[in-house]
């Protein structure tokens, strides 16, 4: 905890610099308040300052009701009151025509470094976290049965006109029985390994009447009898989904669900198709986004500009996604609408709370649960604009709202214009919205990790570990130098020095090398250094740590091999030699000195 503190205090004094204020009583507060509160100063109190200074960007003016826990000087917090005076009126709190962007960068740097920092909760904060996700599962009940006949015919309605391409096309997929599964990378709630998974031995009545295991489960009919003693469950003895909760932040964990290998094998084979489906539509390419998050980031910057566009923020979005909406979504696509249904868990097993059917559709863990909740999404945000409008959205109005509207999981887009009625008809449909985290109202807009004010990037760079305490600690030591690296592209080049000089203390060897070097070492706008040269390549050479892994030993022979084979070859086969001998996610990493190449 000392390191982070120093590491703040020379931030603070950097960003000071810039913006030629002094921070030495603010460093005073942050020594005597993390003393005496210890690690959640920095974790908790510091991000709620900063989400507060967000919402006062926001709201034009710094608000007597935000900023608890911090005495004032005027009309502004004394704590960092150098940077705030450069972007609030320091007696009104009213925000100044022309505000130092770099103190408002400086002032979110300072206050949300340490938010994301991934250590585990207080078993109490894990324990309120299940609770919420069973009181979210109270929540998804009440507002299925509110919703209106009105409402779920106009769901119904933009749904099939926004869809039908993409539904038909999938939906062909499945009755011509040419989907392709697959094996997730996680960990599944029948606990089985890497390799294991590919020669599960259980399967579900449900799953057999859409997902034949005769087809699924072995590479052609010449295996037959392998599978004659797989265990066909039936629905009430299914292996529930497994609630579990991994680290996010100090003050609340992240709650997941893990899959049974046998569901999440045929949720990746209806992925693909999906997906595929959605980016051969133009406007839905442009209107839901999967795995690319520019776009998002770009309207984001034109809206802090432009003030015409709005970013919103859900909270615990893919558990307040309906079963119902999903089955209304896709029920005239009979193919299909089997398929989802027979590969979704319809239980959780919730620590502390047992076993629960479950009203949402899925959990995060569920391979379908980003698609669906995407395209879900994107619906109740035309529903909402179509009651802003006071008309019937067709067609050729949604394609013309591409450039204003988009969806990526739970970062949404909108117009300004049309904000309110989403953000309501987003509520009515049992969605969250975070208003902490959404912004419409003045210049300040965030979305998929990058926040803008007035087209000037105010992004900030966070810090994920605790600081090593040895070169054994190799996942603090790789956090610590990504850190590092970080801080120097932002420009934080004072604060830099002091980092190089920490980690030389700590693994003696940190050449100078280029991002796309293995070797742990210092990026540099000057380029990489040359220690020496290779014996035959002659290519330069610096000594240095290099970040090595091996998966864990998990051997596969017989039907089992083949199939992954058949499976996961492609067109471009890209499994390593020791595939059958050692699969999964590596249990632990390793730097390892050695010679190596700065580029």
């Amino acid at each position: 905890m000392k390191c982070l503190m120093l590491l703040w205090i020379k931030l603070a004094h950097e960003c000071a610099g810039w913006c030629c204020t002094s921070a030495t009583m603010d460093c005073k507060t942050v020594r005597g308040r993390s003393n005496h509160e210890g690690l959640s100063f920095l974790t908790i109190t510091l991000p709620s300052f900063g989400k507060d200074f967000e919402r006062s960007l926001d709201q034009g003016r710094v608000d007597r009701n935000l900023f608890r826990g911090f005495s004032w000087k005027g009309g502004l917090p004394k704590f960092l009151w150098g940077f705030l005076d450069l972007v609030f009126d320091r007696t009104s709190g009213v925000l100044l025509d022309s505000p130092s962007l770099d103190s408002i960068r400086a002032i979110r740097q300072l206050t949300l470094m340490f938010s994301k920092i991934e250590m585990p909760c207080s078993p109490e904060r894990v324990s309120k976290a299940f609770d919420g996700y069973v009181q979210c599962e109270q929540d998804v009940h009440q507002f299925d049965a509110a919703l209106s006949e009105i409402d779920l015919s106009e769901f119904s309605r933009i749904a099939s006109m926004l869809y039908w391409d993409v539904f038909k096309h999938v939906d062909r997929i499945i009755y011509e029985r040419e989907l392709i599964p697959r094996h997730g990378p996680g960990s599944t709630a029948d606990s089985l390994s890497s390799n294991g998974k590919w020669r599960q031995k259980t399967w579900t009545r449900r799953l057999d009447e859409v997902f034949a295991l005769s087809d699924y489960l072995i590479p052609n009919y010449s295996f037959i009898g392998d599978v004659q003693d797989v265990d066909i469950l039936e629905p009430g003895d299914e292996i529930p989904a497994k609630v579990i909760s991994v680290p996010k932040t100090l003050k609340t964990p992240r709650i997941i669900a893990m899959e049974p290998a046998a569901m999440m094998y045929c949720q990746q084979s209806l992925l693909r198709p999906i997906l595929d489906a959605i980016r051969g539509v133009d406007y839905l390419d442009s209107m839901l986004g999967f795995t690319d998050q520019e776009p998002n980031q770009l309207m984001a910057r034109e809206g802090s500009r432009s003030r015409e566009l709005a970013t919103l923020d859900l909270s615990e979005a893919s558990d307040r996604v309906s079963n119902q909406l999903v089955r209304l979504l896709i029920g005239g696509y009979g193919s299909l609408s089997a398929a989802v249904d027979a590969c979704r868990s319809r239980k959780a097993d919730v620590p502390g709370h047992g076993v629960l059917r479950l009203a949402k559709f899925a959990s995060m863990g569920s391979a379908l649960c980003f698609p669906f909740e995407a395209m879900i999404f994107l619906v109740i945000v035309l529903l909402g604009i179509q009651r802003s409008r006071n008309t019937s959205l067709s067609l050729k109005d949604i394609k013309s709202l591409r450039g204003s509207v988009r969806i990526y999981g739970d970062d949404i887009i909108v117009p300004v214009a049309d904000v309110q009625p989403v953000v309501d008809m987003l509520h009515t449909f049992g969605c969250k919205v975070n208003i902490s985290k959404s912004f419409w109202t003045g210049k300040f807009r965030e979305s998929c990790g990058k926040e803008y004010y007035d087209d000037f990037d105010v992004s900030l760079v966070k810090v994920r570990h605790m600081f090593p305490t040895q070169r054994a600690d190799a996942t603090d030591v790789i956090g610590i130098v990504s850190l590092r690296n970080q801080l120097y592209w932002a420009g934080y080049w004072k604060t830099c020095q002091w980092l190089d000089s920490w980690i030389e203390g700590m693994i003696v060897h940190f050449p100078r090398v280029l991002e796309t070097s293995s070797v742990l070492g210092r990026e540099s706008a000057l380029g990489f250094e040359t220690q020496r040269t290779h014996d035959y390549l002659h290519s330069p050479l610096v000594k240095g740590y290099v970040v090595t892994s091996r998966s864990p030993v998990d051997p596969l022979d017989d039907y089992g091999a083949l199939l992954k084979y058949f499976v996961e070859r492609g067109d471009e086969p890209s499994l390593d030699e020791e595939h059958l001998e050692r699969s999964g996610r590596p249990q632990a990493v390793y730097t390892k000195l050695r010679w190596s190449s700065p580029l």
